[in-house]
């Protein structure tokens, strides 16, 4: 049967594709027109088409900025920190739920565990101003209550980014753990009964069975993750940072929106902007090849 036989056979199901491909095109594509900004002396008034050519000299601009390379340190440096202690998070989540016995007490876990997910980051920032507060915080109303001096969990550089690590182990450990367990599920409960028969225990089946099963996910997150090692999003460093840690959470997302919407600036802000795609697109195709050549696994 030849293309059109099929669309003719199966059109309900392509109909099917036309609201999903009219938001990319609308959304996603259809915005990519702005990147021109870019390279331009973009004037709000005049528009993009009315605005004059400049080619590279935002480029060079940005590029000289001191702020733009310490906003690219703190944006590396504290993805680089997610990856090492927030990656790992929902796979061991997702293993100790998959061990369970107990159908109900798994039911709550995961529950309590998606919560925070679906919780707006202004009001996460607010729940850790109450928890890690340095003068009214739950944890440093404690210790000073013990005899101890308080903790600055919020205005102290380090201390800060160990908060700001936990925030974030917290917020998305849950829903990384949906995507573990749909993947634990596929696996042949055979292959457990054999090893009960070979005398095998508990960590030496999740060695030998659970993670090889759990390596195509696991590789396909690690290179969407380190595809976004170059962006950042902006709610979690604006809301949980201030003034006295701006050395660490200023990243290019809130620099992008001090020099872009604060100052005006949209076309050096684009650049930015364009900058964070360029470098997230070769990021992935560099994670990929070297998984692809180490691992045997990829996405493309």
């Amino acid at each position: 049967m030849n293309a059109f036989g099929y669309l003719r056979r199966y059109w309900q199901l392509y109909a099917l594709l036309v609201f999903p491909l009219l938001y990319f095109i609308i959304f996603k594509y259809g915005p990519m027109y702005g990147i021109v900004i870019a390279f331009k002396d973009f004037n709000f008034f005049q528009g993009i088409n009315g605005s004059k050519w400049i080619g590279l000299d935002a480029f060079r601009e940005v590029f000289a900025m001191g702020d733009f390379y310490k906003t690219l340190r703190n944006t590396i440096m504290l993805n680089f920190l997610d990856l090492l202690v927030s990656f790992p998070a929902p796979l061991i989540v997702a293993i100790m739920l998959y061990e369970l016995k107990s159908a109900w007490f798994k039911k709550l876990s995961q529950t309590i565990l998606y919560i925070p997910h679906f919780i707006s980051w202004v009001i996460i920032g607010g729940i850790v101003y109450q928890v890690f507060g340095t003068q009214s915080g739950m944890i440093n109303n404690i210790i000073t209550s013990l005899g101890f001096e308080a903790v600055p969990f919020l205005t102290n550089k380090a201390d800060w980014l160990v908060t700001y690590l936990i925030v974030g182990v917290w917020q998305s450990a849950g829903w990384g753990t949906i995507i573990y367990l749909a993947a634990l599920t596929g696996i042949n409960r055979e292959l457990f009964e054999a090893a009960d028969v070979d005398g095998a225990g508990r960590v030496r089946k999740i060695w030998s069975i659970t993670l090889p099963s759990l390596k195509p996910t696991i590789v396909t997150l690690l290179i969407i993750s380190l595809g976004n090692m170059i962006a950042i999003g902006f709610e979690r460093p604006y809301v949980i940072g201030n003034t006295a840690v701006r050395e660490y959470s200023d990243v290019l997302s809130t620099f992008v929106y001090r020099v872009g919407i604060e100052s005006g600036q949209y076309t050096l802000a684009t650049v930015v902007g364009l900058f964070q795609a360029v470098v997230g697109l070769l990021f992935v195709l560099g994670a990929n090849y070297a998984s692809k050549k180490l691992a045997d696994q990829s996405i493309l």
